[in-house]
């Protein structure tokens, strides 16, 4: 007998807000396949109010407001069985981030839950990776977000260390970044993977997504770091105009494109990582994964 049931996750990002849609699919002896649905994106960019001004501002409020409500709507109209909304750097360091998530919370009945960077890297450690992380393989995942990284050390088919760092492509674009965190995440990276004679990274996050769209690769397939590399010169050639009409980036992209890169490439260097797999998976994903196997995750509410 086959069971299915849809879960959503909503990631509120400081670059971009999401909802992703799952149908998850059981059938008794096989394993449990989850199945995206659908992926809606708003491109809310809270970072640019919170890491500029410490405050959500009231029309980026109303924003949130507009978009949550659509988001129920699109729930109710996928009978979605069970969901979460989590919140990451943005939300949690805005002064006033709790109450506009109370605020949302009695104007559309999504429940906003502020998670800690300890919270989004687990979360996102997570999500399945059994395609990739073989027992003998060691690997770096870089997740990068709008005002943070997650780096998650993965060696013998088992999670070693997990670190988020305030370290985010709206965070660099608004010059917000010190040399100081830099170093500081070099010296991490370099500490926790000089032990192995081989590492390579996993990348999450649109911007990576994006340049494997672009790179025209096979699903599976790594990019390498040479491939990184010329990409990163090549798109600091074009103007932000450029990027957009010339390259097709949108243009929440075109902006954020060039800070990610540059951090998907010092996480290869730190590591001396060769090649940067592509799973296309992120925070959501491992939202969605945390709903279904509730017992080891049980600190965050659940709706249903």
């Amino acid at each position: 007998m086959l069971t299915i049931e849809k879960y959503a996750a909503i990631d509120i990002g400081s670059n971009a807000i999401r909802l992703l849609v799952a149908t998850v699919l059981e059938k008794e002896g096989r394993e449990t396949q989850f199945k995206k649905t659908s992926l809606v994106r708003v491109p809310i960019r809270l970072g640019a109010d919170v890491f500029l001004k410490e405050n959500i501002s009231e029309k980026n409020y109303e924003r949130m407001v507009e978009a949550m409500t659509a988001f129920s709507l699109l729930m109710k109209n996928h009978d979605v069985v069970r969901y979460r909304a989590c919140a990451t750097s943005a939300m949690r360091e805005a002064k006033n981030g709790a109450e506009i998530a109370e605020k949302i919370r009695k104007k559309t009945g999504i429940h906003i839950n502020i998670i800690d960077g300890k919270d989004e890297a687990a979360i996102i450690a997570s999500t399945d990776l059994h395609e990739l992380i073989d027992n003998d393989k060691v690997f770096l995942y870089v997740d990068v977000g709008g005002g943070s990284t997650e780096f998650t050390v993965f060696a013998n088919g088992k999670t070693v260390v997990s670190r988020s760092f305030k370290l985010g492509t709206v965070r660099v674009l608004n010059d917000m970044v010190r040399e100081s965190i830099w170093e500081e995440v070099k010296d991490w990276i370099k500490k926790h993977t000089k032990r192995y004679e081989k590492v390579n990274c996993i990348g999450s996050g649109g911007n990576i997504n994006s340049i494997y769209k672009s790179s025209g690769k096979k699903i599976g397939k790594p990019l390498s770091y040479f491939y990184l590399i010329d990409y990163y010169e090549k798109i600091k050639n074009y103007t932000y105009h450029e990027r957009i009409f010339e390259l097709q980036m949108n243009p929440d992209r075109a902006d954020v494109i060039i800070p990610a890169t540059r951090i998907y490439l010092s996480a290869m260097k730190w590591s001396k990582s060769k090649n940067i797999y592509v799973p296309k998976i992120g925070l959501a994903d491992g939202i969605v994964k945390s709903l279904y196997n509730e017992k080891s995750v049980n600190t965050l509410e659940v709706h249903e």
